[in-house]
């Protein structure tokens, strides 16, 4: 199984419309055939303590049953068409992908 793991940082000056529309776009890459699950959801509240980063604004995790259907996902249309719907939004996204 891969884990692949998606934070954001999203431009401050988006309006609560804009961040729907992007929780939309989330969801909808769920329904992408090699996905086998997916959640997203915003930083939580927790104390801060050294080893914490919370500053992201939304968090993407999608699993796959093989590094196979990782890569397909990577350049399946519907994940292009939500790149470029909302590139234009995100001051940073990092990536971290795990194998288990």
């Amino acid at each position: 199984m891969v884990r692949h793991s998606v934070f954001f940082w999203l431009d401050k000056s988006l309006s609560d419309e804009q961040k729907a529309s992007f929780e939309d776009g989330l969801r909808a890459l769920f329904e992408i055939d090699c996905v086998s699950n997916g959640s997203f959801g915003k930083a939580a509240d927790t104390p801060e303590r050294p080893v914490t980063q919370n500053t992201f604004d939304y968090a993407l995790v999608l699993e796959f049953d093989s590094v196979e259907q990782h890569n397909e996902y990577q350049v399946h249309a519907d994940h292009g068409v939500f790149v470029d719907s909302f590139k234009q939004w995100f001051d940073e996204v990092r990536v971290y992908d795990t194998q288990f």
